[in-house]
């Protein structure tokens, strides 16, 4: 009787075990995977914050902006993939529903941050190029103003689904969580209509905007530069502008599908996807984070100067010719000269 009793007793404490609604084997190869991508996101990005801190000199008004860049990735990293990371590892998300909150909550905001960031890169980079009077006026003070309001912009709406507009939960497999997107009420739906739209479709219509007018533009002055027998700077201005085109053109594709797939779901409620399917465009939106230093890593040669002698500690030395400037941005000598190299890589 009494290793019967305490047998119930056991049962009684013993934890209840949710049923998984995907194959053990594939929450192995999810976590496996996020694993991997954990460990160079949060290595890449912590080296662009650690070159930028020890090169002060690197800190001019648009590389301010990649270093919010940088923070914000890491924060996805650490928020996002490391927690995915341990979930899939135990096959459910088992860190209670506060936890499930705060991932939704980190994870939405810093991707909005990301891409807000990415917003604000392209709106200085169009004012530097294509207003040369209000380019003049862009300094660290300026680019600090901007990420402050994205900063306060994006937290807004991260924090309003604490508040009841909207919510945070499960997703897909139900080892991350993420904005309520299958909730059915208005709350709901004017939040997420709002949110798509000022969120996500205004920043892609203003980075859009100005990478077209950006390339207009420096085709335009390259021309006039030939024409008046100048030196062409196409190579140079034209790579400048593919850092950051590439850079943006990974978060799309890394966070469209999620989008797109979340939208589906607000207009048609009633429409079944997979947990797999529903859940593979949230795993690839964690890999953004990975591409953007490696991207600023190939296009930059002062920076991969400067991470290169990070990661040697002090033994790798720099090659730069005797004319070569650390500053990103020359002096001005005639109009034409001081447009021109005010298109210098970032």
């Amino acid at each position: 009787m009494e290793s019967n009793s305490s047998s119930n007793i056991d049962l009684r404490l013993m934890p209840t075990v949710k049923p998984t609604i995907f194959p053990r084997v594939g929450y192995s190869i999810l976590s496996f995977l996020m694993f991997i991508n954990t460990l160079f996101s949060v290595f890449n990005n912590s080296l662009v914050i650690s070159v930028m801190l020890k090169n002060t000199y690197l800190l001019n008004a648009m590389n301010v902006i990649i270093l919010s860049l940088s923070v914000s990735d890491l924060m996805i990293a650490c928020c996002g993939s490391a927690i995915v990371t341990v979930t899939n590892y135990q096959g459910s998300f088992f860190l209670g529903d506060e936890f499930c909150v705060f991932q939704g909550f980190a994870v939405n905001y810093f991707g909005l941050v990301s891409l807000c960031t990415l917003t604000l890169l392209a709106y200085e980079r169009y004012n530097v190029v294509c207003k040369p009077m209000a380019g003049f006026k862009l300094n660290v003070r300026r680019s600090c103003y901007g990420l402050m309001f994205v900063w306060s912009f994006c937290l807004f709406w991260a924090v309003t689904p604490l508040l009841g507009w909207s919510s945070y939960g499960p997703e897909g497999v139900q080892t991350s969580c993420s904005l309520g997107w299958e909730e059915r009420s208005w709350s709901n739906y004017s939040y997420l209509i709002l949110y798509t739209i000022l969120c996500f479709l205004l920043p892609t219509g203003i980075i859009i905007y100005c990478y077209t007018k950006v390339l207009i533009f420096m085709r335009k002055l390259n021309k006039s530069v030939e024409l008046q027998g100048g030196r062409s700077s196409l190579e140079e201005n034209e790579r400048a502008v593919r850092m950051v085109l590439a850079m943006i053109a990974a978060f799309f594709i890394c966070w469209l599908p999620y989008t797109v797939l979340s939208v589906i779901v607000v207009v048609d409620p009633e429409l079944y996807i997979p947990p797999l399917v529903a859940t593979m465009p949230m795993y690839f939106a964690k890999t953004s984070p990975v591409y953007n230093p490696i991207i600023y890593f190939l296009s930059n040669k002062q920076f991969r100067d400067c991470a290169l002698e990070v990661l040697s500690c002090g033994h790798y030395i720099p090659h730069r010719s005797p004319n070569e400037s650390v500053k990103m941005i020359s002096a001005p000598r005639s109009r034409i000269t001081s447009m021109n190299n005010r298109i210098v890589p970032i």
